[in-house]
């Protein structure tokens, strides 16, 4: 073919047009009139958004433009229509139906939150404040960026894990810490204002018990118990009752700038073990009341149950396992992080079958963390040595958005008040994208 029947082919494809017809369960004022239109096929989900947003402006003067998204039997456009439409063997002769939906990426980036060290760990499940823990061998609680209000003394190494215990609506909040000092930590403070920022306090209670450093820290839903993954190898449960207390009271002194002050500190041994992993538990969740669910450096992923300690499901990779999360359809479905750059999600409910049922690719390093959107089927987040934090949705196989501000590792994200990401890295920076209508 010569050049002009190739130029008269390729203009020939970009006049196609198919008739199509926008659809969305937002509310008002995101409808537009529910009849078909004739548009270019080789249009992408950007030229799909610029109609979507000039049909909303003709029906409203006051019309801000915002970037949308275009899910053609319950699957994001990612590629040309025609594209789209020719892998899925779609008819391009009928009228098509687009569902659109608001694009969820971040639209803010706050100002970082420095610490003295990495950032290793982060809590975003309290609407009220942000949870750090650094390689500093302190705990952080952040009320916004920028404004630490307490700090948490006491571990001797650095923190590795740290979750939030009581429920939203308490205000006395009790917290636990995790650290390469081998011990968790009990801490409890008020989220109301103090005086001074910030406000210095040590644990009530201290954990002791396991051989190496503690990775990983968990709460159950009623937050009497926490449970903790170690390179010991072994998940140790534990009471957060401070009436239940099987060590004695221990005086233990706290280093001030100008002068020493001893407290008593109870003491507290595990309440069980949780033997079957053959190398270091990197992650530990407590999704159901009787079920816990490890990762390992061993390559498997277990399901426990807490009545009998015995693991009842077991999920391998081939890979050391770093993270997992459970959340999803049903809060069922597994995802995890590996030494490889590749998040996997497993579905525990179909029989028979060991292998992911998603596996996403885009990262270039190893993964160290993954959490689900609390209210999403669909959206998790990652982070990875890459230096990225990617936004995923189950409905396409690329990110819907990848956060790059990190200047090192990202070792640590979590979702925090529902439209925003929060993670830690290796550049010793808390940072916070906000503004994400999921």
């Amino acid at each position: 073919m010569n050049m002009e029947g190739e130029f008269e082919e390729e203009e020939e494809m970009s006049s196609r047009r198919i008739q199509v017809r926008f659809v969305t369960k937002l509310k008002d004022p995101y409808k537009v009139p529910n009849t078909s239109i004739s548009i270019p096929s080789n249009l992408t989900r950007y030229g799909l958004s610029i109609i979507v947003n000039n049909l909303l402006q003709s029906g409203n003067s006051d019309w801000q433009s915002e970037p949308f998204d275009f899910l053609i039997d319950g699957e994001l456009v990612r590629m040309s229509l025609e594209q789209f439409l020719s892998t899925k063997g779609i008819s391009l002769e009928k009228i098509l139906e687009i569902e659109y939906v608001r694009s969820v990426a971040p639209r803010k980036e706050e100002e970082p939150s420095l610490h003295d060290d990495w950032v290793s760990a982060v809590d975003g499940s309290s609407s009220r404040f942000i949870l750090t823990g650094s390689y500093d061998c302190l705990g952080r609680v952040w009320k916004t960026a920028g404004l630490c209000s307490h700090v948490l003394e006491g571990h001797t190494d650095a923190v590795t894990a740290v979750s939030v215990i009581t429920p939203e609506d308490v205000e006395a909040v009790t917290v636990v810490t995790a650290s390469k000092d081998r011990s968790l930590r009990l801490w409890k403070f008020n989220t109301g204002e103090p005086q001074n920022y910030p406000m210095k306090i040590h644990a009530f209670k201290i954990l002791r018990g396991h051989r190496a450093s503690v990775q990983s820290v968990a709460a159950n839903a009623s937050g009497n118990m926490v449970c903790s993954g170690s390179w010991d190898s072994t998940i140790n449960l534990w009471s957060t009752d401070e009436s239940n207390t099987t060590g004695d009271q221990v005086s233990i002194k706290k280093r001030k700038v100008k002068d020493q002050v001893e407290e008593s500190q109870s003491e507290g041994e595990a309440v069980s073990t949780l033997l079957g992993h053959t190398q270091n538990v990197s992650s530990v969740i407590w999704p159901e009341h009787e079920t816990v669910y490890s990762a390992s450096w061993d390559h498997s992923i277990r399901k426990w149950d807490i009545e009998t300690g015995r693991d009842i499901t077991n999920m391998f990779c081939g890979k050391a396992f770093n993270c997992l999360d459970a959340g999803g359809e049903g809060s069922a479905l597994i995802a995890a992080g590996a030494s490889d750059p590749i998040l996997r999600i497993w579905d525990p409910r179909k029989p028979g079958t060991s292998a992911p049922v998603f596996q996403f690719s885009s990262h270039t390093s190893w993964i160290l963390a993954c959490k689900w959107h609390v209210r999403s089927w669909f959206h998790l987040i990652s982070a990875s040595y890459d230096g990225k934090v990617m936004l995923w949705d189950l409905r396409t196989a690329w990110p819907l958005a990848v956060m790059d501000s990190h200047k090192d590792k990202v070792l640590c994200a979590d979702w925090w008040k529902g439209d925003s990401i929060i993670s830690g890295g290796a550049d010793s920076n808390l940072r916070i994208s906000s503004n994400i209508p999921v």
